[in-house]
């Protein structure tokens, strides 16, 4: 079972240079690191995120991993997938109330053997709480629990390798930020000479900022400069979704044959396009941006825009 692990972690994913007449003009060398290729379903950094986690619950002979996300989580789709490909039960606690038939994030998650639990939103804020967390583990035993989005210290461990799988000298790093945690483990990796950029897809994501800081100090108590997070590239805030958007996400997967979701990497490469324009970069720059995964959100997407009348695409 390490092993299967292991050859999972080391496995090799792509580095994408993409060529256009806009990049070529403001001569800016971009590239896409794919490590939403690493596995099927536990894609992208949810598999960074997840490897040391992983071997701990194995360590500690835990039988059940037990995590918290909203109904559309890639969070909770990659936890139900690795409970599947490791031998774990996979409990999920899903913010709000049951909708039927399932979306199909909460459908493969449930035919992967997730157990689905659904708690209100005032109850699922408690998800921290120490005796929310100790309730938890009296009713459903044995269990290794996975914060929301998989963000702690083992998985800041894990998203500080990624660094070492891009085999080329860069300037910047760029990935989506939701909890902050895929950043923070970019910047403990990265060397004083390289840079980290994070782009919000949560309005209001202010306090991220704070929260990076802390998930630095708890992982290994240093304090970093090299990094900041741009807030305005939301569009409306975590999940929400504009035509705007979607015209670009279609015209960047016809240019560059790259599929990508309008809730974290297609923000990101909005904003990261529109820093380029504006001229924020020297020229000559190397920036990696990594295709963190989340393609299974489009299926869930596009079923709700149908049921709205409104626009369908990517699919």
């Amino acid at each position: 079972m390490k092993n299967l692990i292991e050859n999972l972690h080391t496995k090799t994913t792509p580095l994408v240079k993409l060529e256009s007449p806009f990049l070529t003009n403001h001569q800016i060398n971009l590239y896409v690191k794919r490590i939403d290729l690493i596995h099927p379903h536990i894609s992208g950094n949810k598999w960074y995120k997840l490897y040391y986690n992983i071997l701990e619950a194995k360590e500690l002979n835990k039988d059940t991993l037990l995590t918290f996300g909203g109904a559309y989580s890639n969070h909770i789709y990659a936890t139900a997938a690795a409970g599947k490909e490791f031998n774990f039960k996979t409990i999920g606690i899903i913010r709000g109330e049951e909708h039927l038939p399932l979306n199909p994030t909460l459908r493969f998650a449930k035919d992967c053997g997730m157990e689905i639990h659904y708690v209100d939103r005032s109850k699922y804020r408690n998800k921290t709480n120490t005796n929310f967390i100790k309730e938890l583990k009296n009713k459903y035993g044995n269990l290794y629990l996975l914060p929301e989005g998989g963000t702690n210290s083992l998985a800041l461990k894990g998203c500080s390798e990624i660094i070492g799988t891009i085999d080329i000298k860069f300037d910047y790093i760029c990935t989506p930020c939701g909890t902050g945690g895929t950043l923070s483990g970019l910047i403990c990796g990265l060397n004083l000479t390289q840079k980290a950029i994070g782009f919000s897809v949560l309005k209001g994501g202010g306090f991220l900022v704070d929260d990076v800081k802390k998930h630095i100090k708890n992982y290994n108590g240093n304090e970093y400069k090299n990094w900041n997070i741009y807030l305005d590239y939301h569009f409306g805030g975590y999940a929400k979704i504009t035509k705007e958007l979607i015209s670009f996400i279609q015209e960047f997967e016809k240019e560059f044959q790259i599929s990508i979701e309008p809730i974290y990497s297609g923000k990101m490469f909005y904003g990261l396009l529109d820093l380029i324009k504006k001229g924020e970069f020297k020229r000559e720059t190397k920036i990696i941006v990594l295709h963190t995964g989340g393609l299974q959100g489009l299926k869930g997407i596009n079923e709700k825009m149908k049921k709205l009348s409104d626009i369908d695409f990517l699919l």
